[in-house]
């Protein structure tokens, strides 16, 4: 049996107060509508329908090379409409599956089971109990115990007193047959509060037209929450957050404080990990055996191979750090850094498209830009490669034992030979031979008997 999937991200958002489309606000560093099809890619073979609306160019981009397919709804007139809209493009003999777009953490198990709650024959609504159901439709049904038969859903501005007592709410998503939701979508009308086409008012049909409705319960709330303001993303945000956290930890990571962690992609992680608080992960990270992070890093897109610490403050992209090394605090490690084993990054250390292999350290206030390092260099502090002319940028080679002193400028292309020693203060331009000292620095002069100016005394104004 066929299976569409159609996903509501038409709205503008008002509440956000933002030009941004609320389905393109970000949860854990993705789009919310990015949450939503990601789900989707888990419910089998189907076909993918994005209703578009409010900034559709921008959602529309968004969703390139999903395999999802947009529709748009202009003007919007309400989510009847919004189905109107894709219903000619739905398979007729099939199920049809509706998720919202700003209702990010809907589980992939629960949606399935939407789906097979309906199967083809019956209109399936996803409903849960809420203490506070502000804002949500109504489950009517008849008589008072849960297992009464569903009759219909008034929507929050359209309910009595009494009506919006009832905590069993729609949760904005359902599962109908095709061709009966095509029948049905076609004969909405707008007489309503809101002059709008409300896709709730199929309930009342299917109930009609004989066609048992059914209803599954979510898990959880936190599964079926939307976001309308900055207010919800927030607490979504801290929900996810915490969720993430709690599954590190049953995996045995050691997190400081679950309630101070951000994941933002994706964490791998080996044994015995330890996580202090205020960290960030972005992208894909992967941290090894006996890894520690630091309190308040930031790292994105890297590896860190067994045991290496990443102390405080320490920013990290698109690297590599090699078994037992030592990053930071406040060091920096940028795109192309790669640390081989037991390499020391200090503080206020800048490396960017370099490696540097076993043993070498640059422990303090260092720029390594576009440099292979040997082992066991020392790099002192105060000194920088300086590899970029101005509109190309060149490499500096550092062989095995070197020992660069401090404050040095080691201007590319530049080669440094095996166990070579750089000054103190040397600016060092042209290639140096294994084993050479190099000293490149102005002649000291000191002046006997010289005194430095003093300022004029001021006169009196008369």
């Amino acid at each position: 049996m066929a299976l569409d999937i159609v996903i509501m991200a038409a709205g503008k958002g008002t509440r956000m107060k933002s030009s941004l489309p609320k389905v393109l606000h970000r949860l854990a560093g993705r789009p919310l509508l990015a949450h939503v099809l990601t789900t989707t890619a888990r419910l089998g073979e189907h076909h993918c329908w994005v209703i578009t609306g409010h900034g559709a160019e921008a959602v529309e981009s968004a969703i390139a090379g999903t395999g999802a397919l947009a529709v748009r709804q202009i003007p919007q007139l309400g989510t009847g409409h919004a189905i109107a809209q894709v219903a000619p493009k739905l398979a007729e003999n099939g199920t049809t599956l509706i998720l919202n777009g700003d209702v990010p953490l809907i589980e992939a198990g629960t949606a399935q089971a939407l789906a097979e709650a309906c199967g083809g024959q019956h209109l399936a609504l996803l409903t849960i109990k809420l203490d506070d159901a502000t804002g949500y439709g109504r489950i009517l049904r008849s008589g008072d115990a849960d297992g009464g038969r569903v009759l219909g859903i008034v929507e929050h501005k359209d309910a009595t007193a009494a009506q919006r007592e009832i905590t069993e709410v729609y949760t904005g998503m359902m599962a109908a047959p095709t061709a009966l939701l095509k029948r049905w979508v076609a004969a909405l009308n707008n007489q309503n509060a809101q002059g709008e086409y409300y896709l709730t008012d199929i309930v009342a049909m299917a109930v009609a037209d004989g066609v048992p409705v059914v209803a599954t319960h979510a898990h959880d709330d936190t599964e079926v929450l939307g976001v309308n303001s900055p207010l919800q993303l927030a607490d979504l945000e801290r929900r996810l957050q915490r969720r993430q956290a709690e599954a590190l930890m049953e995996a045995g990571v050691r997190l400081a404080d679950p309630a101070r962690f951000d994941l933002r992609g994706t964490l791998a992680t080996g044994r015995d990990v330890e996580i202090d608080i205020s960290c960030v992960f972005e992208g894909a990270v992967t941290l090894g055996d006996e890894v520690r992070i630091g309190a308040h890093c930031v790292i994105r897109d890297a590896v860190i191979a067994t045991g290496a610490v990443i102390y405080p403050f320490s920013h990290i992209e698109g690297a590599q750090v090699g078994a037992g090394a030592l990053v930071g605090p406040f060091a920096r490690l940028r795109p192309g850094a790669e640390l081989g084993q037991d390499v020391h990054i200090g503080n206020f250390v800048e490396v960017k498209n370099s490696t540097l292999a076993k043993g070498a350290k640059a422990n303090h206030l260092a720029y390594l830009g576009d440099a292979t390092v040997g082992e066991r260099v020392n790099f002192g502090a105060g000194s920088i490669t300086a590899n970029y002319d101005g509109a190309n940028k060149h490499r500096t080679v550092i062989g095995d034992d070197v020992h660069i002193g401090s404050n040095c400028v080691l201007i590319a292309p530049l080669n440094i030979g095996d166990g070579g020693t750089v000054g103190g203060g040397s600016t060092v331009s042209k290639n140096t031979a294994p084993g050479e000292l190099t000293v490149a620095r102005g002649k000291q002069v000191s002046i006997t008997g010289w005194k430095r100016p003093v300022k004029a005394a001021k006169t009196a104004k008369g």
